[in-house]
């Protein structure tokens, strides 16, 4: 049987879908003899979900059907879903004034809604996409990945068809042993009523695979809607130059989707890459790696890098990536703002050095001030985005006041129109250090519904414990009432102007203690 794989993206934000472009790239090199076809459902309005669906699979009759689910949990400081998921549960528990505990508990109502409808829709297209392929191919079958599967993939095999093919992480090389008819179940996958995920599956190291320059000549001819990200100037492309993260920061479950191995793809390949965007009139470009500069003993493959950007003559592009900024040097920080890099963002999570120890998040903030001064002095003048995540472990009145300390000295570096603070409260993932320390602290049971959006479950994964859990709701309640619209730098001027602000030096400076288990004092009610 001749293969003819189609790739759905399923409905999310209109980001760049660089999984099934890669994926859909890998499968043409080996085999270009297969017929594939892109069907981006993040651009197309919700009413034409199902009709589009239908018309796609009917003009091209797959065999395979790929999916690509990108998002699920919602915990966020932003607009989305008919409002502010944050802002609605912070409302629901923590407003004082009755008036605003409903308006609450009616937003989150809506938002909890619209969550476990767009989970059931999703759902019920890879079903739709599926029963109407079979009706061409009988032997049709599904394959569903991406970012949230990869996360939620435990929970998802209960709803999906049987016989659908669960992919966590990448998916390249399940793909190839798919399409050769060999054994794929030694991948990160299982086969839903036929086979149970592996325990800890995964953490099971990914397969390695040699990245080259996407095709796009390909990829245009297969993708009809690939035009419509090149209509916005102002749209980021999504570009990869690695894969992997090497660090074991608590809460983050990257280094457990890419694996702790970064696999580097070669310079030229990544330059050829960008250079055919670059002249179908890209300019602006967004390094989608877990980290652009994981450590520092990929600094010189970083400046190889943008050397080869620089020479490729590409001078009017600007780029933004997510970057550790303990790993710069001066040489590189003159590279970056040479090749146009115009924002990045920097997860700190916390301006204390203490807790950002207990996070095991691995830097020095010393370090990261001293490389920001030379980012500077290098000519970066435009927007940093800074996340802070307060509260997630041993958080005091004084490590706050410490953060705010830090805050204000990268304000004095890059100027404070130019730091923007992103105010984060931690969603609690699976297979996360967070979610053990959980477990061992009775928070969370064993088998508990890591989707679920009940108010029960929902505040323990939100999360924000006592005995400051309730002191964060009412800064950000009033933030929220004060300047809706600059909400981080409003959080941060409350807290200074009830905490005060430290000394520099005490932000910068941790004890050096016995290695223990890190404790909070946290409500399992």
């Amino acid at each position: 049987m001749e293969n003819r794989i189609l790739y759905v993206r399923l409905p999310c934000n209109p980001i760049f879908p660089i999984g099934v472009v890669y994926l859909a790239d890998f499968v043409h090199k080996l085999f270009p003899e297969v017929e594939q076809q892109i069907f981006d459902m993040g651009t197309i309005p919700p009413l034409d979900f199902a009709q589009s669906l239908d018309a796609c699979v009917d003009r091209f009759q797959p065999t395979l059907l790929v999916f690509s689910w990108r998002d699920i949990q919602i915990y966020a400081p932003v607009g989305g879903r008919g409002g502010n998921p944050l802002q609605n549960a912070f409302e629901f528990y923590y407003a004082r004034n009755p008036l605003i505990k409903l308006r609450g508990a009616l937003g989150g109502l809506r938002i909890t809604t619209a969550y476990y409808g767009e989970l059931w829709r999703n759902l019920g297209l890879v079903k739709r996409g599926l029963k109407r392929a079979q009706t061409y191919h009988p032997e049709a079958r599904a394959i569903v990945g991406g970012g949230a599967v990869s996360v939620f993939y435990e929970q998802l095999g209960r709803s999906l068809p049987q016989g659908t093919i669960i992919s966590v992480g990448e998916g390249e090389v399940l793909l190839e042993k798919y399409l050769r008819g060999q054994d794929f179940r030694d991948e990160r996958c299982y086969v839903v009523g036929e086979t149970t995920p592996r325990d800890r599956l995964i953490h099971e190291k990914p397969t390695e695979i040699e990245k080259t320059a996407c095709d796009y000549d390909y990829i245009e001819r297969l993708w009809p809607e690939f035009q419509y990200y090149l209509q916005d100037q102002d749209f980021y492309i999504g570009v990869q130059t690695k894969r992997g993260c090497p660090h074991n920061c608590c809460y983050c479950v990257y280094t457990v989707i890419e694996g702790k191995q970064v696999r580097i793809n070669p310079a030229d390949e990544v330059v050829a890459e960008m250079r055919q965007l670059y002249d179908r009139g890209i300019r602006n470009f967004w390094f989608t790696d877990a980290q652009f500069i994981p450590a520092r003993r990929y600094i010189n493959d970083a400046i190889e890098l943008l050397q080869k950007i620089s020479e490729a003559g590409m001078e009017d592009i600007h780029w933004a990536a997510y970057i550790r900024a303990d790993n710069l040097n001066p040489e590189l920080c003159d590279l970056m703002v040479k090749t146009g890099m115009n924002y990045f963002e920097i997860g700190i999570t916390s301006g204390s050095q203490e807790l950002v120890r207990k996070m095991r998040m691995g830097y020095n903030l010393r370090v990261v001030l001293q490389n920001c001064r030379d980012l500077k002095a290098a000519g970066f003048n435009d927007l940093v985005s800074v996340n802070y995540s307060f509260n997630v472990i041993d958080e005091t009145y004084e490590t706050i006041r410490q953060t705010l300390a830090y805050h204000r000295e990268l304000e004095r570096i890059f100027g404070e129109d130019k730091v923007e603070p992103a105010i984060f409260f931690i969603g609690l993932q699976p297979h996360t250090h967070l979610e053990e320390y959980a477990f061992k602290e009775n928070i969370l049971k064993p088998g508990y519904d890591p989707m679920s959006l009940m108010p029960w479950t929902a505040r323990k994964l939100l999360w924000n414990p006592e005995p400051l859990g309730s002191f964060f709701g009412e800064v950000c309640l009033e933030a929220w009432q004060r300047n809706p619209n600059d909400f981080g730098r409003e959080v941060m001027r409350i807290l200074e102007e009830r905490l005060g602000c430290a000394e520099l030096e005490s932000a910068l400076s941790a004890p050096i203690l016995q290695e223990q288990q890190p404790r909070a004092t946290v409500s399992a009610n």
